[in-house]
């Protein structure tokens, strides 16, 4: 039997009364490594299961703005769907605009990790770009990436005009399954302009880093990315 995430379990989760207080209660947390952590086992503490979003219920039935942003939840069963006819062959990198809270994400995940036995699994066989513009939806999308051990980019803005409020690093510094990953914001550098492709900065830069180095284990994972852009490069 699945747990449901009702609105009364997220609010107490997160300490708060009302809906519209729950995207800046979980924002505070989730930039807090250590309330993070402790909210990601109460929340583990009501369900082991991660193979599904725990909020997509809960955020279609409080949190949606389906007035001025059309948000709308994509159903368990057609993010199943999709990804089972996308498939992600033998792709270790996933790109979604519009990510919301992370559904379709979590779908690919968990059929990237179950190409593996859980011995051979490892978080750095995989990286997941995402893009969100709403607000209230960005703190559940940073929740479900580091709660699982990801190694994530998250630009906030506007896929289509290119304007970002900011662009966070997710990263499991162990490369461990059963580790939580790091939440880092990306400074407003020249090289984070160009490699995302942001055009302007809404918001002024966050200095925030939890990961401060990248460790030596993710060597082998990122020459191998860099390998293989060469190539698509020198077919073309």
């Amino acid at each position: 039997m699945t747990t449901k995430f009702t609105a009364d379990v997220v609010h107490k989760l997160l300490g708060v009364r009302e809906a519209q207080q729950a995207p800046a209660a979980l924002m505070g947390i989730v930039m807090d490594r250590q309330k993070r952590n402790k909210l990601f086992k109460e929340f583990l503490d009501v369900s082991t299961d991660v193979s599904h979003d725990w909020f997509s219920e809960y955020f279609m039935s409080v949190q949606a703005d389906r007035k001025d942003k059309k948000q709308d939840f994509t159903p368990e069963s057609i993010s199943k769907l999709v990804n089972m006819l996308v498939g992600s062959n033998d792709s270790s990198e996933y790109y979604e605009v519009a990510a919301g809270t992370g559904s379709m994400m979590i779908q690919r995940w968990q059929q990237d990790r179950l190409k593996h036995k859980p011995w051979d699994y490892r978080p750095s066989m995989y990286f997941y770009h995402l893009e969100e513009l709403g607000d209230s939806t960005l703190p559940f999308l940073i929740f479900n990436c580091a709660i699982r051990g990801m190694n994530a980019t998250i630009v906030h803005g506007d896929s289509l005009t290119r304007a970002a409020r900011q662009a966070y690093f997710i990263q499991n510094d162990e490369d461990d399954y059963l580790h939580f990953s790091t939440v880092n914001v990306m400074p407003h550098s020249k090289d984070v302009e160009q490699e995302f492709d942001i055009r302007q900065w809404l918001e002024p830069e966050q200095s925030h880093i939890e990961s401060t180095e990248i460790p030596a284990r993710y060597n082998e994972a990122i020459q191998k990315l860099a390998a293989g852009k060469e190539d698509k490069l020198e077919e073309k």
